[in-house]
């Protein structure tokens, strides 16, 4: 009977009905026997999981520190799960409450659960654990350490030929290069996770990996390509339903080119979303970047003071030029003939300025109709 309240409770969680997951989940606890070690231990993992997703991250490790009896007397493989969990919730804690003190408690259960997983020989679970601990020393700077542990997550898994998972090993790496500013490397590193993640189906990873192909071609100068990566990661979190990503993956685009690259309007409109999409978070880093990109939009929208240190009449002017055309092209509902006379231009005018100066207003216009030949012959 508890194996089913168990069963019924997962799907309670993976369908969003929390109250009814802690419900059911509490029944199934109560019916066990306390020689039910390893289902009272799965169900408990399972329960920290309904409150994490509600971001109730002190209930979920009180209940990991309640049930620590249950753990002492199981087996290897169930303890590496449970100082995992912990390592978890304490990580989210780090992050949500700006504590770095809890990144260290959550290196030290990444460890002891790596620790369990080699004694079980789950080797599996042994590198994804010490692919999260890598992930941990990258946050705190450690990045010598981070490589020495990604190396040995990437032994285990080839060993093991998990190419997806080697692929989440490859995009931490990534981020860790990206932090040591070895962007070439970084960049080369993530094509191949790009075309593992695409070719697995896995919406909401190939999202982060883009965003973070995004920020090493940003670093490398190539503004376009960045750019157009960034927006992809944006489109391809939304339509999997990655909220947060999509998110974070729009903040990202400001850090990266809100201060010049991307036109007034677009930034205005990339900032609500991502306002938007992260307005839930409790991540304390999350907060601070959605204010440093408010400032960034703000900045832009109010207009560069004419002694900044960055002015540039050129830019300044192209950025205006961009800002009407823009305009024009939504008051003409994408016509290109429209907007020219709203604007005072001339047809092919405005098409050589559009297809020289402004080739990201292009997406604004509606498709050039083909004009049909006369059926009239010129005399010859």
């Amino acid at each position: 009977m508890s194996e089913v309240q168990y069963e019924l409770g997962i799907c309670y969680w993976r369908l969003g009905a929390y109250d009814e997951a802690r419900v059911v989940m509490s029944e199934a606890l109560r019916a066990l026997k306390d020689t039910d070690i390893e289902l009272k231990a799965k169900i408990l993992i399972r329960r920290t999981l309904v409150e994490i997703s509600e971001n109730r991250y002190y209930d979920a490790l009180n209940i990991l520190k309640e049930a620590e009896p249950v753990f002492e007397s199981a087996s290897d493989a169930l303890k590496g799960r449970w100082h995992g969990q912990k390592g978890l919730v304490l990580r989210r804690l780090a992050s949500a409450e700006g504590r770095p003190g809890y990144f260290d408690e959550a290196i030290i259960e990444y460890t002891a659960a790596i620790y369990h997983y080699e004694q079980a020989k789950h080797e599996r679970y042994c590198a994804l654990n010490l692919n999260n601990l890598a992930f941990l020393l990258y946050k705190l700077g450690r990045y010598r350490e981070a490589h020495e542990q990604l190396d040995r997550a990437q032994l285990m898994f080839t060993r093991l030929r998990d190419t997806g998972n080697l692929a989440q090993v490859d995009e931490t790496r990534s981020r860790v290069l990206i932090a040591e500013k070895k962007y070439r490397e970084a960049s080369r590193a993530m094509v191949s996770v790009i075309q593992t993640l695409e070719q697995s189906g896995e919406s909401g990873l190939l999202a982060d990996a883009l965003t973070v192909q995004g920020v090493a071609q940003a670093r490398l100068g190539n503004f376009a390509s960045s750019i157009n990566i960034l927006s992809r990661a944006v489109r391809v979190a939304q339509d999997s339903g990655a909220l947060t990503s999509a998110g974070l993956a729009s903040l990202t685009l400001i850090e990266e080119h809100g201060a010049g690259r991307l036109p007034e309007t677009e930034l205005y409109e990339v900032y609500q979303r991502a306002d938007e999409l992260l307005k839930g978070t409790q991540d304390a880093e999350d907060v601070t970047r959605l204010r440093a990109c408010a400032r960034i939009a703000l900045r832009r929208l109010a207009g560069l003071p004419l002694r900044g240190r960055n002015f540039s009449l050129f830019s300044a002017v192209h950025e205006l030029e961009a800002r009407l055309i823009g305009q024009a092209l939504g008051e003409a509902e994408g016509s290109v003939t429209g907007a020219a006379k709203l604007l005072g231009l001339r047809y092919q005018t405005l098409t050589t300025i559009l297809n020289t100066r402004h080739k990201r207003l292009l997406k604004k216009r509606t498709p050039a109709k083909k004009r049909k030949r006369s059926i009239i012959k010129e005399p010859e």
